[in-house]
């Protein structure tokens, strides 16, 4: 039996055609979750709602988001689910189907909440999924992962400019088409999945796990420092997703469409700077990419109240790039701090940033009801400063360890 790590990497090829059906997965599920803040404005107008309000809808979005990831990680790090994607893409359809039918508040609240649940089972598996299809390149399988899920972000904004606000909420419905696609896409992924874990069973003996020598209490602070970091780009970015369009309308006055448009520029950024995070962290170390990419946004932030119209336009480039090369780096650095807990891992992280969101964008929608969207994106300018505490993680030095 050989049991050489050297060799077993040699079999262990990267799955690009899984990578890549798990990213346009990704794109198809995002595009639906982007839908929700690029109709703020009409909603807001035909219920009459206040900042406060929008804010709660973002919060009940991402709580429900958030809340099941970690446990969903858990339980499949210990009974994978190959087929869970496409059952949890159906909680988003109904969740489609309910907010194209809403005609009050609550139950707007209830059809978030559902599309909430199909992300919160979505992330956690995908992301083992796509740990699994890595062939050894962890980085790069989830920056490819994380490029489908930030494209479907910036896309969704166009497409409701394009649809939703001159056709109406009921238009919503329209985009269940994308819902079922993406169930197919993921039954094709789920079945890999389900031959992946019978093949890994066989070579269970010979497999590699990697293991460091860093202390419990070393593994837990830098959990804790990750945690922080990502608190502090879900915090603005929560400021430039659910209230950039609201900041441009009121401070330069431009048109529901145009502003849609400019939130697609940023979010068609953070599409972009995906790609570089993991990659570039399988490279030159995972630390130097969350050192630039927190740290890094902050004098960009910091202009960008200040800016006109058009250096508004330029500053959220680098501000989404830098900030998107972030989280692929932070996810696959915790996953190796935690070897053997991928799922876990994934939920735990993917859940927080999408808990820290919502909490952010219901803060900052109380605070912008308090004093003025300007004092919020002032405010919020501030946050990427955080990334100093970087220098306080260790550096990682792995090793492989048979079974």
């Amino acid at each position: 039996m050989n049991s050489n790590p050297s060799d077993l990497s040699k079999t262990n090829a990267t799955v690009f055609p899984i990578l890549f059906a798990l990213s346009f997965s990704h794109l198809l599920n995002d595009t639906i979750q982007s839908l929700i803040p690029a109709i703020y404005p009409l909603v807001k107008a035909s219920y009459h709602l206040t900042f406060s309000q929008i804010g709660l809808i973002t919060l009940t979005f991402q709580l429900a988001a958030s809340l099941f990831q970690p446990f969903v990680g858990r339980y499949t790090d210990k009974k994978p689910q190959p087929y869970s994607l496409a059952i949890g893409m159906g909680f988003t359809l109904t969740g489609l189907v309910t907010l194209s039918l809403a005609n009050s508040f609550p139950l707007l609240l209830f059809s978030v909440a559902l599309v909430g649940t199909g992300s919160s089972i979505f992330h956690p598996e995908a992301s083992r999924m796509a740990h699994a299809a890595s062939g050894g390149r962890k980085g790069l399988a989830q920056s490819v992962f994380q490029l489908g899920g930030n494209f479907g972000s910036s896309i969704g904004p166009l497409l409701a400019a394009w649809i939703i606000v001159p056709k109406g909420q009921f238009s919503v419905i329209w985009f269940s088409a994308i819902a079922l696609l993406a169930i197919t896409v993921l039954s094709y992924v789920g079945k890999w999945y389900k031959n992946y874990l019978i093949n890994r069973e066989t070579k269970k003996s010979i497999s590699a796990t990697e293991t460091h020598q860093l202390s419990r209490k070393t593994v837990i602070s830098a959990i804790v420092i990750l945690l922080v970091l990502i608190f502090s780009k879900y915090f603005y970015m929560a400021s430039l997703t659910s209230y950039f369009t609201f900041y441009l309308i009121d401070k330069f006055h431009v048109s529901v469409q145009t502003s849609q448009i400019y939130l697609f520029v940023f979010l068609f950024s953070v599409a972009a700077g995906t790609l570089l995070g993991g990659p570039i962290g399988d490279r030159i170390g995972r630390k130097y990419v969350i050192w630039a990419s927190i740290l890094g946004a902050a004098p960009f932030a910091l202009l960008l109240p200040h800016a006109n119209l058009f250096w508004t336009g330029v500053l959220v480039v680098p501000i989404g790039i830098i900030l998107a090369s972030a989280f692929s780096a932070i996810l696959v650095y915790a996953q190796e701090l935690i070897p053997g807990k991928v799922g876990l891992v994934a939920g735990l992280f993917f859940g927080f940033a999408f808990g820290m969101g919502g909490l952010g964008s219901a803060l900052i929608g109380n605070l912008a009801d308090k004093t003025s969207i300007n004092y919020v994106f002032n405010i919020c300018a501030y946050l990427p400063l955080i990334g100093m505490i970087t220098v306080f993680l260790p550096n990682i030095s792995t090793t492989k360890k048979i079974k």
